[in-house]
């Protein structure tokens, strides 16, 4: 398969963006079927700190991958969640989300973040050096899906992780 280009998103791409969401999240078992709407919630919200596409030849959007901000209760600085990433149903397992993950792991790296967060299946994010963290917890999820990446020798957070309101995950007081 070739090298997609990979760009940050542009104003333009921001109905595509939506609909690939949409698409690729329509079967997913694990799905609200919401993702589109965190994803414009982020953009609303000032809370979406990367956004990078990934287009073919025809400069199609056919993946897309989202970075935002999280609070650490113990007031680690630096860390954001990744996701959701979303492919094109009929591209996916072709490679699309393997090189959305590495390039924007290393552009957020190059931000300044010092971890990253997400959910997902740990034996499929393992690859990208994401592992299950006890110190960390996402309250209502399996600790085994929540999973972090720590890049540097920066202070090890712990606590429990608040992701931005998009993501409908505030803690019960």
């Amino acid at each position: 398969m070739r090298k997609l280009t990979i760009r940050e998103e542009q104003p333009g791409d921001i109905a595509s963006i939506h609909a690939l969401t949409r698409a690729a999240f329509a079967k997913a078992k694990q799905s609200d079927g919401n993702e589109q709407d965190i994803i414009d919630a982020l953009r609303a919200d000032g809370d979406l700190t990367l956004s990078l596409v990934a287009t073919n030849m025809d400069e199609a959007v056919i993946g897309h991958i989202a970075f935002s901000p999280v609070e650490i209760s113990d007031g680690t600085p630096g860390w954001y969640a990744a996701g959701p990433i979303s492919v094109m149903p009929m591209r996916q397992r072709t490679g699309i989300g393997s090189q959305l993950a590495e390039e924007s792991i290393a552009r957020i790296r190059a931000f300044g973040a010092q971890g990253v967060v997400l959910l997902g299946d740990p034996g499929y994010y393992a690859r990208y050096g994401f592992h299950p963290d006890p110190d960390l917890i996402l309250p209502g999820f399996p600790p085994e899906y929540f999973q972090i990446r720590m890049f540097g020798e920066g202070p090890r957070p712990k606590g429990t992780v608040t992701y931005a309101p998009a993501f409908g995950l505030r803690p019960k007081d």
